[in-house]
């Protein structure tokens, strides 16, 4: 189950991933011999880049097996350490891991009703949900190909389009410009995860192959926030103002209003919590942060319309009003509120700083 770094030495774009590109942006079927030169539709050719693997050479998971979090031989292959993607889906809390991510990119989820696409992208550390029924159910797959150092997915489907992880939408093809909807994700290590979320469920891992999960195959260094290195991938610009592999949480421009970004660093300064409030799309918006489990969590400071302000008090998260007692999570543990929970914002995700700042060049800091 181990990935070649070889595949991550940078390349022009090859003939066959032309093709697929061409493909997809011309609305022919892929592996058609007359497919035209690249015109890509909405991204710019010269930060279109071949990943070296090609289509499904990292393969994407469709419902894969998730285990409670006592079946120990099931979830050998994680560390306290490592990070999870959570989501609540079909009404349950599942945990995604980096270690599955680094191997698969994409997970494919139906559950009751529910359709969504949990993603990431090793080399600009982002994760993202999308619900996938707001475009019928599709189904997405690892194109092989990147987009300013980012992951391109594409639809399965005759006549695929190809949609940068990153900008949430189809980048070219016939579905070029239409969005994906983005549900709300929970980011923090394992141990945190446990700690929180006793009752959920994670992708479960056999023993047979829980070996080629228990590392990241990128290499140790590849995330520490001064590396300056996406293995060569083109990015469009630097933003000196934080580090370039500094995780933030990022917050989409809307309208006339600017993106935004919480870094994790700027969190830890103030810190082993802190709470953070600004104003996001027009109404109040927060950040706790949670050193010990590595995890920045946005929401909406307010329950059931009531609206809430925040402080640390002897290292907890309590609100001003009643002096309820909160998790990072947005959920209320202590007092008068327990039970309730802060709503969450969908459209905010972690990220890399440099590969945030280059999806967001207008990117304003909340805090420095």
């Amino acid at each position: 189950m181990e990935l070649s770094r070889k595949k991550y030495e940078w390349k022009p774009i090859s003939s066959s991933a032309l093709l697929f590109a061409a493909a997809a942006c011309s609305s022919t079927v892929f592996g058609e011999p007359d497919a035209p030169s690249l015109a890509c539709g909405l991204l710019d050719p010269a930060y279109l880049a071949d990943g070296g693997v090609g289509r499904d050479g990292i393969p994407a998971m469709t419902d894969p097996e998730f285990v409670a979090l006592d079946r120990e031989a099931m979830i050998r292959y994680l560390t306290d350490d490592d990070r999870v993607i959570g989501a609540e889906v079909g009404g349950e809390w599942l945990a995604i891991p980096h270690n599955i991510m680094y191997r698969h990119e994409i997970v494919n989820l139906n559950r009751g009703a529910e359709q969504v696409a949990v993603t990431y992208c090793p080399l600009t550390g982002s994760a993202l949900v999308f619900d996938r029924g707001g475009v019928g159910g599709l189904e997405f797959g690892v194109s092989g190909l990147l987009y300013q150092a980012n992951l391109i997915m594409y639809d399965r489907t005759d006549v695929a389009s190809l949609w940068p992880q990153m900008a949430g939408e189809a980048g070219c093809g016939p579905r070029a410009g239409q969005s994906l909807a983005t549900r709300p994700v929970i980011e923090m290590t394992w141990g945190g995860w446990r700690e929180h979320f006793p009752g959920s469920m994670v992708i479960g891992v056999d023993s047979i192959v829980a070996a080629g999960y228990s590392f990241n195959p990128y290499g140790a260094s590849y995330e520490a926030p001064d590396n300056a290195s996406y293995l060569g991938f083109p990015i469009p610009r630097q933003d000196l103002r934080r580090l370039p592999k500094e995780r933030v949480v990022g917050l989409p421009a809307a309208g006339d209003r600017p993106p935004l970004a919480v870094p994790f660093g700027a969190l830890e300064a103030l810190g082993e919590r802190s709470v953070v409030e600004f104003e996001y799309r027009g109404r109040p918006a927060v950040v706790f942060w949670d050193a010990a489990v590595r995890a920045a969590v946005p929401a909406r400071p307010e329950t059931d319309g009531r609206q809430l302000t925040f402080e640390i008090r002897d290292g907890r998260f309590v609100d001003r009003e009643t002096g309820s007692v909160w998790a990072v999570t947005g959920h209320a543990r202590v007092g008068e509120l327990m039970g309730a929970r802060l709503e969450p914002i969908p459209e905010a995700y972690v990220a890399f700083w440099q590969a945030w700042a280059a999806y967001h060049p207008e990117t304003e800091l909340v805090i420095e």
